[in-house]
């Protein structure tokens, strides 16, 4: 049973102070900082009904240390897998899929 996505929220606020879930167009962000959204749920299913459904959430840790120790925190958390690192506007972007 996927959990509530407050309890994912308030998991990211202990590993960083600025957390943004799907943040509007024209949002001031500080960095460093966590986005995440929504991307994609799985289902299981048994006697053809489901029986399992998890939500997964994109998640982005933002920042301008390359050697930050968030994205290693991230990584940390139950049912998370690296996805892809990349840089623009000279920040780094470490991009993780978690289901929760």
């Amino acid at each position: 049973m996927a959990q509530p996505r407050a309890d994912l929220h308030a998991i990211l606020l202990d590993l960083c102070d600025n957390v943004y879930f799907q943040p509007p167009n024209g949002t001031k962000i500080q960095y460093p900082c966590i986005v995440y959204k929504r991307d994609f749920a799985d289902t299981a299913f048994a006697n053809n009904g489901p029986y399992r459904s998890m939500k997964r959430y994109q998640v982005i840790v933002i920042d301008r240390d390359p050697d930050s120790a968030i994205p290693d925190q991230v990584a940390q958390l139950q049912l998370c897998t690296f996805n892809r690192f990349y840089t623009a506007d000279n920040l780094n972007h470490d991009v993780y899929n978690l289901f929760f």
